[in-house]
């Protein structure tokens, strides 16, 4: 299952990295190859935020996912999406965009970079509004107890997460950003996209469910809404990283290459997580990866004004996941000692 699996993953990098250096060298094949792993070891989190999502789908959409989705997030999201970027706040057309960024890549990473509060402030309220939903909800199982049945206390005044997101955004806004209502405008942009795709998806999954669709998984609409929330998350995830990667590289095509072998391995695990029923099993991931989104939103808002190496970002991210698997793996055998206690003692009362 490991390798059927990963394979599709496999044979894209392969022939990534093939063509990288036939065309570009030794010099080419080395920067996708970086850029591949550190979109891999900053995503992780990402992974297991889809695969919470993923295991409520039909399997026909999962598939979506893996096909049709694995093409918006490295064509669309990694190439295509920042291009546009660049021809909206440039005012240029999308082909002049490109020949920029062939042409004069320093130039294409300044245009993109002024983008980039409008893009934080949408990813970073978008983010915080997926960790605020999560924590406020009141939960039978809980990593950091004391803090999570505290904010599940608070998370029964009503809309409170949105309050607070609006809160941050205000705060943000007035405070660091040089052009708030660019800031302000892209922040409800994100909030706004959250509470539609969100809300429909949670709407029409009710829906199947009171129709007895929940035994197959999410199918029909509440599945396309949930595929929307999905790509909406990697494109959150996603952007920082490009705009960072050109600390790599100027060349699109090789960031692009780079990036997308990465995206194809954040799919993949996201399946592995799915088929192995590892959120089941080590049930504090879940939690570990929305506090790492919780600490990427505010990364987020906070780059609208400082600048936050993508690394430091990644390895908060990494640092959650991993306190949350081994809290988990802790759990476990917690949870196992009693039975074996229980099994050891058998023995005696029985001769007894």
């Amino acid at each position: 299952m490991l390798f059927r699996t990963f394979f599709g993953s496999i044979a894209v990098t392969v022939a990534t990295l093939a063509a990288a250096a036939w065309f570009g060298g030794p010099t080419a094949l080395s920067l996708v190859a970086i850029l591949a792993i550190l979109e891999v070891s900053l995503s992780f989190d990402n992974a297991v935020i889809n695969a919470s999502v993923l295991v409520r789908m039909s399997r026909f959409w999962q598939r979506i996912f893996l096909t049709i989705g694995i093409l918006i997030a490295v064509f669309g999201m990694r190439l295509v999406f920042p291009l546009v970027l660049v021809a909206v706040t440039a005012e240029l057309s999308p082909l002049e965009a490109f020949r920029l960024a062939v042409e004069h890549p320093d130039q294409y990473q300044h245009t993109l970079e002024e983008a980039h509060p409008s893009i934080a402030a949408f990813g970073g309220v978008f983010l915080l509004m997926i960790f605020l939903d999560f924590v406020f909800e009141e939960r039978q199982i809980r990593w950091l107890h004391t803090i999570e049945t505290a904010l599940a206390r608070i998370g029964k005044l009503d809309q409170f997460s949105v309050v607070l997101a609006l809160g941050a955004l205000l705060l943000v806004a007035g405070t660091i950003a040089d052009d708030p209502e660019t800031v302000l405008i892209s922040g409800a942009a994100g909030l706004l996209t959250y509470l539609i795709v969100n809300g429909l998806g949670n709407l029409f999954a009710a829906g199947e469910t009171a129709a007895g669709a929940g035994a197959r998984g999410v199918v029909g609409k509440a599945a396309f809404f949930l595929f929307l929330y999905l790509e909406v998350l990697d494109a959150s995830f996603s952007f920082d990283g490009v705009v960072g990667a050109f600390a790599i590289s100027s060349n699109i095509i090789i960031i692009a290459a780079g990036l997308g072998i990465g995206a194809m391995y954040v799919r993949s695990i996201t399946v592995f997580l799915v088929n192995r029923g590892t959120l089941s099993e080590y049930v504090y991931l879940e939690h570990g990866a929305h506090w790492a989104i919780g600490s990427l939103a505010v990364v987020l808002l906070a780059t609208i004004r400082f600048h936050v190496n993508e690394v430091i970002t990644g390895l908060i991210g990494v640092a959650f996941i991993a306190l949350a698997y081994t809290s988990s793996v802790a759990r476990n055998r917690r949870n196992r000692r009693p039975a074996a206690d229980e099994h050891d003692r058998q023995p005696d009362s029985i001769g007894a």
